[in-house]
């Protein structure tokens, strides 16, 4: 009879350690919302919660008293430790793509007040021009925590701090010795590990672009130990008389919005904040820029779903980007 007992209690118990459930964490952050799956019991909602408000203090441009909306308005040059990781990869993707990533072009993008509707305004060229003349990260300097720049420039993290946030709470998951989980916000995703619950890869969807509003998916993929992210045209843009769609992304040589057959990219990399300033600036580039360029960077896997000359959405993968 013992024996039978203990053999029960083993099957037991075994079958326990087999079930395992994930902590799931949701709500609003940086102006979108995030979503966070993890393998522990432990609820890490606290601590996650002090590290948003500690990256929204540092580069928020929405809040009045952030390190970066001191900076650019000249109150204060000096920053913490976030901000100068975000300021230095985007230093080194300013470079690499020759200045089409750029965080400085914000004011531009205040001046064109993109929305997701509406039709292309007249802005005076010579205030588009006047602008442009603090446009330019290779004019901002750092000195330990201190930025120094010239008064007109404003810089502007949001092609790159989703990304970097993405990346900060994996990285405080890594700390305690989680293995599996993965961490979205507003689209932007870190995966390590697998879903344990479901003793399966982890998935997410790529989604079909519509004008409208609606949301469907157009493939999925599995991800493991990577970061993707996605930028797309089709929820903000602006109309010309013409009919013509300019995307909301501004061409930091021209100032101007540029006119694009890419309606959405996704690129794949080692982490989210890189992945994330990449699909910004090719989403600027076109793609045969950006074919040209992943030649020499075979480190990145992109996505993009385009209108061809007929107006028929087509698809192309590069660099080994997974399939369904």
């Amino acid at each position: 009879m013992k024996i039978i007992y203990s053999l029960l209690l083993f099957v037991f118990v075994f079958s326990c350690k087999q079930e395992a459930v994930n902590t799931k964490l949701s709500g609003p952050v940086f102006g979108t919302s995030y979503s966070i799956i993890y393998d522990s019991e432990i609820n890490y909602q606290s601590q996650i919660d002090s590290l948003f408000y500690v990256i929204n203090k540092s580069m928020s441009t929405y809040q009045t008293n952030s390190d970066i909306s001191k900076l650019n308005r000249n109150e204060d040059s000096l920053v913490d430790i976030h901000f100068i990781k975000v300021f230095e990869t985007s230093k080194v993707i300013y470079k690499q793509t020759n200045g089409v990533f750029d965080p400085t072009i914000g004011a531009v993008v205040n001046a064109w007040d993109f929305g997701p509707e509406g039709k292309i305004i007249n802005l005076d060229s010579l205030k588009i021009d006047s602008l442009m003349m603090s446009v330019g990260l290779g004019k901002v300097k750092r000195y330990g925590n201190k930025i120094i720049k010239p008064a007109g420039t404003f810089i502007d993290f949001n092609a790159i701090a989703k990304g970097y946030g993405v990346d900060v709470i994996g990285e405080f998951l890594e700390s305690k010795n989680i293995k599996n989980y993965l961490v979205e916000i507003g689209g932007e995703i870190r995966a390590k590990g697998e879903n344990t619950e479901k003793q399966a890869p982890w998935k997410i969807g790529i989604e079909m672009p519509h004008f409208d509003g609606e949301q469907s998916i157009l493939k999925a993929i599995e991800v493991n130990n990577e970061a993707m992210a996605t930028s797309g045209t089709y929820r903000k843009f602006k109309v010309d008389a013409e009919g013509n769609r300019y995307a909301h992304i501004i061409d930091a040589k021209t100032g101007y919005p540029s006119k694009t057959n890419l309606l959405s990219i996704s690129v794949i990399a080692s982490d989210c904040m890189t992945a994330d300033a990449y699909a910004t600036a090719f989403k600027a580039m076109g793609i045969e820029k950006v074919k040209a360029f992943l030649k020499s960077h075979p480190e990145l896997k992109v996505f993009f779903i385009f209108e061809n000359d007929e107006k028929v959405l087509e698809t192309m993968a590069l660099n080994g980007f997974p399939e369904m």
